[in-house]
């Protein structure tokens, strides 16, 4: 499979790497002339000294034949412009790109871009593993980036201990789907009553997560702090 890594850095670095060592034939292009030769001294030929952004370089690094462009720069107008001028001029297949802002997520998205890496959710999900039960943890963002699946664990003073679903004034556009009570996960059905120790996993919104948050959690943290 051949592949155009655009962005040097440590990622690109790496990344191609891992792609020579598992056969893949590719390109890895970097802007910056000094940062080209260091990665050509220690990988080969392989790297173009060219700027992905530009059309005609991205046709250099023949991107009319390549099945992937990975866009992972440090910066995100350039990831963005990397896989617009790979996907709409190129009709390359599939396009890779970084996101280093995670409210960049949906208009990249919106614009087209395949896939979508992003360092900060990644981190923030697992610092989220450790975060006190009274907040949701973000599990992933899924296709499209409006929707979010959520996990949020039933505690002493939820408003939710002793109700059942059809009590709960859920905003439009968010679901309750899975139940997990103990070692066992169910569906959430409408004889199911909350119990304190229970994890819901919802479906949402990203603008409704304040509203979900009050009803199965309780205050928010804005309004704690307030």
């Amino acid at each position: 499979m051949y592949v155009i890594v655009v962005g040097g850095g440590k990622v690109g670095y790496y990344l191609t790497r891992e792609l020579l060592a598992a056969g893949h034939e590719l390109v890895l292009m970097e802007k910056d002339g000094r940062r080209a030769r260091q990665i050509s001294d220690e990988i080969g030929s392989i790297v173009l000294q060219r700027d992905g952004c530009e059309g005609k370089h991205l046709a250099e690094a023949g991107a009319n034949r390549a099945a992937i462009v990975a866009a992972v720069t440090g910066d995100d107008e350039d990831n963005l412009v990397v896989c617009q001028m790979a996907k709409h001029h190129f009709d390359v297949p599939r396009t890779i790109a970084r996101v280093n802002n995670p409210r960049n997520e949906t208009l990249f998205r919106h614009l087209g871009v395949d896939e979508i890496i992003s360092p900060t959710r990644m981190a923030l999900a697992a610092i989220e593993q450790d975060i006190p039960v009274h907040e949701l943890l973000h599990l992933a963002q899924l296709q499209g980036g409006e929707l979010e699946l959520l996990e949020a664990q039933i505690a002493e003073g939820s408003p939710a201990v002793g109700r059942h679903p059809s009590e709960i004034d859920l905003p439009e556009g968010c679901s309750l789907f899975v139940l997990i009570r103990g070692d066992s996960a169910q569906p959430v059905r409408p004889e199911t009553i909350f119990q304190v120790g229970d994890k819901v996993l919802a479906i949402s919104r990203t603008d409704c997560e304040v509203e979900l948050h009050r009803q199965l959690i309780g205050t928010t943290p804005s309004e704690a702090a307030g």
